[in-house]
């Protein structure tokens, strides 16, 4: 479990894309923060012991929820790039998305 300090720094590093993938509306979880981008789509951003992030795209409907791809090994520069292509479930799909930035 990382402390709100943590998350602090992982908004800061995503920066100004916050507003881009989510309206700036951020939910703490366990390990980061998730980002609710619509249409039922999550993005969460999850701190990984070995001190990068892994980037996970996820779609909840009626209780469930369907992991719609995931990207680990993400360092602090890059971690704003790869959560805005995650965010982007209309133009990018599942598999499409972990290959950009």
């Amino acid at each position: 479990m990382i402390e709100a300090e943590q998350r602090k720094e992982i908004v800061q590093q995503i920066g100004r894309n916050i507003w881009a993938i989510c309206g700036g509306r951020i939910k703490a979880i366990q390990d980061g923060i998730a980002m609710q981008a619509g249409a039922g789509y999550w993005v969460t951003v999850e701190l990984d012991a070995s001190d990068t992030y892994t980037v996970t795209r996820l779609f909840k409907r009626g209780g469930k929820v369907w992991v719609k791809g995931s990207r680990s090994n993400v360092y602090c520069d890059e971690v704003s790039e790869v959560a805005y292509f995650a965010s982007c479930f209309r133009s990018y799909d599942e598999n499409q998305w972990v290959s950009k930035a």
